[in-house]
């Protein structure tokens, strides 16, 4: 079993920056894949940003790439999200997600995660 605890939201006008941090307990963690979703008010939850086990595989959602870093410290059970240049759209409750199977991979499909945390509220004013 895997418990996952987001930090780091809050309010930020446009053009600032945030580090969302995700922080897991479990010795497995290390082996699975990590992803970021987000959702905002009357939308789906998406993607994005996704972690394989050793930080050497990464995707991007195409709204947040060239803007968004995600990183993993496996020795402290933690991933991040590094958020630059944000703007009102990425107004969202952000969630960490970890999955058991195919942790080799940064894993893009919302069924592949079996762990969620609470999330974490990120606005961005104009």
């Amino acid at each position: 079993q895997v418990q996952l605890i987001e930090s780091g939201g809050g309010l930020v006008q446009a053009g600032g920056s945030l580090r969302l941090s995700c922080a897991a307990s479990g010795r497995t963690f290390s082996s699975y894949a990590v992803g970021w979703f987000r959702q905002a008010p009357r939308k789906e939850r998406e993607l994005v940003a996704a972690i394989n086990w050793s930080g050497g595989g990464t995707f991007y959602a195409d709204s947040v790439k060239g803007r968004f870093t995600i990183s993993r410290d496996n020795a402290k059970n933690t991933v991040s999200l590094q958020m630059n240049s944000l703007k009102p759209e990425d107004t969202a409750v952000y969630y960490c997600a970890a999955a058991a199977k195919h942790g080799g991979w940064a894993l893009r499909g919302i069924s592949e995660y079996d762990y969620w945390g609470q999330g974490t509220q990120v606005t961005v004013s104009s």
